[in-house]
């Protein structure tokens, strides 16, 4: 009997988007869902879910969806480069990270805020316009940290 392909699995959804699971192993965030406006703490809440996903699985990639996102606010910017992403790296093994880009300048810059700062770390990001793109980029990178 052939078995069915596995599914992507939601482990987390908040205002400010959503997580998966997938199968080829990687997380998957959809940013913004059907809120245009959301807190910082569900900004934080999400974070910290990807975080512990990747941590859970013992995944390196993650491919981020920032199409309906709204931009960081400045605070969120600064929580993000110099508290999560560190903390993504050295405690939950995050290396890859693939981003389909927003069509909103502002989305952008304070993304490109985010990855600037990283620069110090061992992560690699990967900005595309087509979530196909991101994901055959994606899968092409090693599934696990080295440690």
């Amino acid at each position: 009997m052939k078995q069915a392909a596995s599914s992507p699995v939601v482990y987390f959804e908040n205002a400010a988007g959503t997580l998966l699971e997938e199968p080829a192993g990687y997380i998957r965030a959809i940013w913004g869902g059907g809120a245009q406006q959301y807190p910082t703490p569900a900004v934080q809440a999400l974070f910290t879910q990807m975080m512990l996903g990747m941590q859970r699985r013992n995944w390196s990639r993650m491919l981020i969806d920032q199409t309906r996102m709204r931009p960081f606010t400045p605070e969120e910017q600064q929580w993000i480069a110099h508290e999560w992403l560190p903390r993504a790296v050295t405690e939950g093994g995050y290396r890859y990270g693939a981003v389909v880009v927003s069509p909103e300048v502002m989305v952008r810059l304070a993304t490109a805020y985010v990855t600037t700062q990283s620069q110090e770390l061992p992560l690699t990001y990967r900005s595309f316009d087509t979530e196909a793109a991101a994901q055959a980029w994606l899968l092409q990178q090693a599934p696990s940290p080295i440690k």
